[in-house]
């Protein structure tokens, strides 16, 4: 009898996924492996609060993929499950980059509601988010995670002092501040205001790069969590793990990799990952320090953005004469985004000199063109 040509193969209702979940970006693993001293140290810094006290402040440093969110996060989730008298809100700045809106997300955190889209200025949202804590009688630990981007909007000096001189606008209110940064580049401290340096003072918590065992490790479980049994061999998570070793060993980019590498598989109806699903999948998996960083763009940076995806490697008053002609904005705001580009990675700003013209900025994508115009669409 021949064989089955369908034996093998994934039926309509069958998934390689068993928790298709442990893929995406917000979830929280049970375990944590690799980071416990730098967990002992955020305990450290953090304990205070347990005991009524202001916490310890600290910046989180790491490259991107580290377990900088994650280690915020479980500490985070424990505190809330071990006292009442601690509020812990975690703002991600990329997407509120301004001390309103970090203010926002903390007088939701706290209410468990958002405060008026309009109408409520900056001192009275401020005055109702201490008011809390004072009446409550508790301790505040805010992080704020990619800390850097108010930093690219010149907000970060305000954010803080508004943050840790809180005492002083109104007694009794106690805040402690997670600095989480991914810009190796940034130098936190220097760059703050002297008012803001003087009282920030904070504990340094640094995140190495995962070596590929413990990426492996790291993957090995999300495997065993995520896919039904023999779906990813040895093999082929070694590929991954290798991968994302290349890819400055950043673990988004290697979970985002299982995750595409199974819905490779799936589409061919196959019941395991191949290497070949694997290699395929990084083609897309590699960008995902590019998506994110576009993500966070306005409308203007996105139109610079794409406008030098078009001219890469002109100099800037080149490619200033297109960006006005589509934005109409002045060049002190465009040699503003070009230093937020080039700090974000997207672009290399270079100064050259260019005869007759004296020294200028050369602007290069880091980027291939159609990569960075598809993830614009």
């Amino acid at each position: 009898m021949a064989d089955d040509p369908e034996e093998g193969m994934l039926g309509w209702d069958e998934s390689v996924f068993r928790n298709e979940h442990v893929f995406e970006i917000d979830y929280l693993p049970e375990t944590f492996h690799h980071r416990d001293s730098q967990m002992e140290s955020l305990k450290y810094s953090l304990r205070p609060a347990v005991r009524g006290s202001r916490p310890l402040n600290v910046i989180a440093r790491g490259p991107p993929g580290t377990g900088k969110t994650t280690a915020v996060q479980k500490l985070f989730s424990e505190l809330r499950a071990q006292t009442r008298d601690v509020q812990a809100v975690r703002v991600n700045c990329q997407v509120n980059g301004t001390r309103y809106s970090v203010f926002s997300r903390l007088f939701e955190g706290i209410f468990d509601y958002e405060p008026p889209s309009s109408g409520i200025s900056f001192k009275r949202l401020f005055e109702q988010v201490t008011d809390r804590l004072v009446e409550q009688e508790q301790v505040l630990v805010v992080a704020l995670d990619d800390v850097n981007y108010l930093f690219y909007e010149n907000e970060a000096s305000d954010t803080l002092y508004s943050l840790l001189r809180a005492h002083e606008e109104h007694a009794g209110a106690k805040i402690g501040v997670i600095c989480i940064s991914s810009d190796l580049d940034l130098d936190v401290i220097e760059e703050l205001d002297g008012r803001v340096q003087s009282v920030f003072r904070p504990e340094e918590v640094y995140f190495p790069k995962y070596d590929e065992p413990e990426i492996v490790d790291i993957l090995g479980e999300r495997v065993d969590r995520g896919f039904h049994e023999g779906v990813v061999s040895a093999p082929v998570l070694d590929r991954v793990a290798e991968l994302t070793a290349e890819s400055n060993g950043d673990l988004r980019v290697g979970i985002d990799l299982l995750r595409r590498a199974g819905l490779n598989a799936e589409m061919r109806a196959a019941k395991s990952v191949s290497k070949e699903d694997v290699e395929k999948a990084y083609d897309k998996a590699k960008y995902i320090h590019l998506s994110r960083a576009l993500r966070g763009l306005s409308d203007s940076e996105a139109a610079l953005a794409a406008v030098i995806a078009e001219h890469s490697g002109e100099q800037a008053g080149d490619v200033y004469e297109a960006f006005h002609e589509q934005t109409d904005l002045g060049y002190t705001r465009y040699s503003e985004i070009i230093n937020k580009l080039d700090r974000l990675g997207i672009i290399d700003a270079t100064y050259t000199e260019v005869e007759g013209r004296g020294r200028s900025r050369e602007l290069t994508l880091n980027y291939e063109p159609d990569a960075v115009l598809e993830r614009l669409e």
